[in-house]
């Protein structure tokens, strides 16, 4: 039996990362919970766990007396130096306590601080790998979807998280074994649930790491992502800016033919993206980020954060947007309130 425990915790070091020096703390934990159980509350007993010799003793720890008025916790001297013949009185006497001595209960409390011990352990291994990866994506698999309310329970490899519906592209289908990118946003522990992850397909971080793994000249900080503005499923407008005068910044998050900017979309499921130039002039940046229309010109109150912006009567609906989805997004993404009339001013 004793072989077995430890063969269960390289085990469960090799396929849980649990380290077998934390569930040997727990299985001491385990045992001196078993002999209270079974010895009425006492806890006069030394648990020695040697990984080496995959060896697991319990020890009774008595007081050597002349007349014991407590045999759980008092040994006699006659009875002590049958034990070693060294022992005098006041001495502590231990005698080996054998695992099948111990009663059901006892052995079931053991079993269920172990079992306690390993969930805890598994719950802090989670908290630790998301914490590492908060902010960043990771390849999830769809192990199954929720028929009611639509939650996806997604596995990352070494762990099961969950995808909540509010988090998912809307327009998007999920089917058990798909793999897809997901966005760490929070991780907090909670006392009653344990630790409580929250990933999300909807946030514009996701967007920001899928052109940070595409483009090289994000990665390697030519082209900075000044800001991103995002309608998950629908739009997402996206404002760059090149450190270096001959690096197009547009051009590199695009791509020779699309080819950058496609594999992101194709991503999002078909979300469209448009990538601005960032400038610091204001009417610059606002022209630009009302993209794909064209704007005749802009008036700035830098003060109040507003602007008028004028366009062609034919480029109204399209600077405006299906129900102002681009102006909203273009607002958004400039910090000033839009006003678009149409003229020729």
């Amino acid at each position: 039996m004793n072989a077995e425990i430890f063969n269960a915790l390289e085990l469960l070091e090799k396929e849980k990362g649990i380290p077998v020096e934390y569930m040997l703390e727990k299985v001491e934990a385990a045992l001196i919970g078993a002999y209270k159980k079974d010895r009425g509350g006492h806890d006069n007993v030394r648990i020695l766990l040697d990984p080496a010799k995959k060896d697991v003793r319990v020890y009774q720890q008595r007081e050597v007396v002349e007349q014991p008025e407590d045999p759980e916790t008092q040994i006699s001297l006659e009875d002590a130096k049958k034990v070693s013949k060294k022992h005098k009185i006041g001495d502590i006497c231990e005698t080996e306590v054998k695992f099948k001595t111990f009663r059901r209960l006892g052995a079931q409390a053991a079993k269920q601080v172990i079992i306690q011990g390993i969930r805890e352990a598994e719950r802090g291994l989670m908290i630790q790998e998301y914490e590492d990866k908060k902010g960043e994506i990771i390849t999830a698999k769809v192990q199954r979807v929720d028929p009611v309310n639509g939650n996806l329970s997604v596995d990352t490899g070494t762990s099961v998280a969950t995808l909540m519906r509010s988090e998912q592209i809307p327009g998007e289908y999920y089917r058990v074994g798909d793999m897809i990118k997901v966005y760490v946003m929070e991780v907090r522990k909670e006392a009653t649930r344990g630790p409580v992850v929250t990933l999300s397909r909807t946030h514009p971080g996701l967007v920001k790491r899928l052109f940070e793994l595409e483009v090289p000249e994000i990665r390697d900080g030519t082209v900075i992502i000044r800001n991103i503005t995002r309608e998950a499923g629908s739009r997402t407008k996206i404002a760059v800016e090149s450190r270096e005068e001959n690096v197009d910044p547009v051009g590199a998050c695009i791509g020779a033919r699309g080819m950058r900017i496609n594999t992101v979309v194709d991503e999002l499921d078909g979300e469209k993206i448009d990538v601005i130039p960032y400038s610091e002039d204001a009417e610059t940046y606002i022209k630009a980020a009302l993209s794909p229309a064209n704007v005749n010109t802009v008036f700035v109150d830098e003060e109040q954060k507003t602007c008028r912006v004028y366009v062609n009567a034919d480029q109204l609906s399209l600077a405006i947007g299906k129900e102002g989805q681009n102006a909203r997004l273009a607002a958004r993404l400039t910090g000033y309130k839009i006003d678009i009339k149409t003229s020729n001013v």
